[in-house]
């Protein structure tokens, strides 16, 4: 095929000089829309409708305190497209596109995302958000199995998958993750998938070191892993306070049981009682090294200074139950979650990281963070009305060109630039990468691949090495998602001439490509049309067009070997692999 293809005048050499409009610094000159009035079928409308207005007063505070012109609004397609990636985990289909499009009703953003919510996209809703949370929860598969490793990652996937196709209350999710005892893999006896989160994190030295970390990160919002061995240096944490929130793991053990139904390796997560290091029962206590080699002693005390009984007979009190108790009761878990959902959909939280919240990182809208995450807790830890709110608001639905920025006299003005170390104020759509899930399945609906496929067996095998060479390539083996697309030859290699980008541009009977190219009904306009649209969710320029067309010339007798060189230019542009 002709690599060198030119589409709007650029040729496709890498990822950093591909095409992508929505670049940062382009210039608008239309006016921001204000949003259509809402309406909304899911329970309490009017409330939805206040939380999106509250949302939209107080981010436009902060665009009139910094003298920050907003974007213009997302195009229908930016805004659809933007929309599939973040809740369903993918790019919409055309015909998904074009009904988008042709609703011309006011409320046609609301009527999208309650479809969206519904039960009629449950099940990719559930799957896309499995996989993010497994992320959050035990971090990406290793490149190379871990034979030492006790988690079973289909076992956390499914019990994540049953809780968002039943949208379980983000509190309940939280109490199961932390006191649940049982198997952790599917089709054993005793099976509990929740039970991988603190499996995956239990030490081998059965301290809890890492569940005390990872528990205080992902539900308090609070990084606490520095002060395990001293106090620490940029905020209040104390070294005592992170081994009085260990106290509440020491009976907790993972245990390696034979398998009894399948020759992989089987955990099972128990409570027992804790006799303590003092041996005392009813003052079942651990010991810590400060840095000064000065023992001190800790009991169980929660991160806002409530106690609890510290006796370790797990008859009298069970730990893990109680810090659940205390931390679905606390002020931390509304805060990281609406953080970390508000993160997920514009880019960045309030704070940044959004799991280091505190005096020392205040957030960036204090007022419509607290706001928010009151009114979570009052609406049942609903994540579903949560996304509404979110989505549905003015900063959402902004376009990713900035506008630009009036010159002052004085110079220093604002930029909105999280990268460069300022607080962001959502005045335009902050870019992001997609993640390696979002890419494979966007791929998917953009070329119908998975259709010429044989067997669930072989979709299974071939994401499952497309995501280990993410692991690899992206160096996110550590579980943190990258923020950044950095062009490494590899990455660039693995889009140019990856099996599945293969697959995807292939030319064999009865594919995408070959249904388009050999469809007499269509026009050659017409079927560059639908390349850019089923890729890049709109139509070609007329630059592109005028481009694609010579190339259909130039290969004369073969419209479908043209085609093939359309889409993949398409599938490789950094406006594709782009959340814009």
């Amino acid at each position: 095929m002709n690599r060198a293809l030119v589409i709007g005048g650029l040729h496709v050499v890498a990822f950093s000089l591909l095409i992508f409009p929505a670049a940062r610094g382009a210039e608008l000159s239309t006016n921001s829309a204000q949003p259509a009035s809402l309406t909304d079928s899911a329970k309490s409308p009017a409330s939805a409708a206040d939380q999106v207005a509250y949302i939209n007063e107080q981010i436009r505070a902060g665009w009139q305190a910094h003298a920050l012109p907003p974007s213009a609004q997302a195009t229908d397609g930016e805004w659809c497209r933007r929309i599939y990636l973040d809740i369903l985990g993918r790019i919409p289909s055309v015909d998904e596109l074009d009904r988008y499009e042709r609703d011309h009703s006011t409320v046609k953003k609301q009527s999208l995302v309650n479809r969206l919510l519904s039960d009629q996209y449950v099940e990719e809703y559930a799957q896309n958000w499995s996989h993010i949370w497994t992320t959050i929860l035990i971090g990406r598969p290793p490149a190379m199995p871990d034979r030492k490793s006790l988690v079973d990652r289909d076992g956390m996937e499914k019990y994540l998958r049953d809780s968002f196709a039943r949208n379980k209350p983000y509190d309940q999710m939280v109490h199961e993750l932390l006191t649940t005892d049982g198997v952790n893999k599917p089709g054993e006896e005793g099976f509990h998938g929740e039970v991988n989160f603190l499996i995956g994190n239990m030490d081998d030295d059965k301290k809890g070191v890492n569940a005390t970390a990872k528990t205080a990160k992902i539900f308090l919002g609070l990084q606490v892993q520095c002060t395990q061995c001293h106090n620490h240096p940029f905020n209040e944490w104390q070294q005592n306070q992170f081994w009085q929130l260990n106290a509440f793991f020491r009976q907790t053990q993972a245990i390696r049981e034979a398998p009894k139904r399948t020759p992989e390796p089987l955990a099972k997560l128990v409570s027992q009682t804790f006799n303590g290091e003092n041996y005392k029962l009813d003052q079942a206590m651990l010991f810590y090294d400060q840095r000064n080699g000065v023992e001190k002693a800790a009991l169980p005390v929660f991160v806002d200074g409530t106690e609890i009984n510290p006796d370790g007979r797990l008859s009298v009190v069970n730990r893990r139950q109680e810090l659940a108790k205390l931390i679905t009761s606390s002020k931390y878990i509304d805060q990281e979650i609406v953080n970390r959902m508000w993160g997920h959909f514009l880019g960045y939280g309030f704070t940044k990281p959004v799991d280091d919240m505190g005096p020392h990182n205040p957030p960036s809208h204090p007022e419509l963070l607290t706001k928010l995450a009151g009114d979570f807790s009052t609406h049942s830890r609903d994540l579903k009305q949560l996304i509404r709110w979110i989505v549905l608001s003015e900063p959402y639905g902004l376009s990713s060109k900035m506008r630009r920025m009036p010159k002052t006299s004085t110079g220093g003005q604002y930029e909105d630039d999280p990268a460069k170390g300022e607080k962001p104020m959502f005045s335009h759509f902050y870019l992001r990468q997609m993640r390696p899930e979002e890419l494979y399945d966007s791929l998917l609906v953009a070329s119908d691949v998975d259709k010429t496929m044989r067997s669930s067996e072989e979709q299974e095998r071939l994401r499952t090495q497309w995501l280990s060479q993410f692991t690899i390539t992206f160096g996110t083996d550590d579980g943190e998602d990258t923020t950044t697309f950095n062009g490494t030859i590899p990455q660039t290699l693995m889009m140019f001439n990856g099996e599945l980008i293969r697959r995807a541009t292939g030319t064999e009977a009865g594919g995408f490509l070959e249904k388009i190219g050999k469809d007499q009904k269509m026009s050659n306009k017409d079927k560059i049309n639908r390349l850019f649209l089923a890729a890049l969710s709109r139509k070609p320029t007329a630059n592109e067009i005028d481009s694609a067309n010579k190339l259909l010339v130039a290969r004369k007798g073969d419209p479908v070997g043209a085609l093939q060189d359309v889409l993949w230019v398409t599938l490789n542009t950094g406006e594709f692999i782009l959340n814009h």
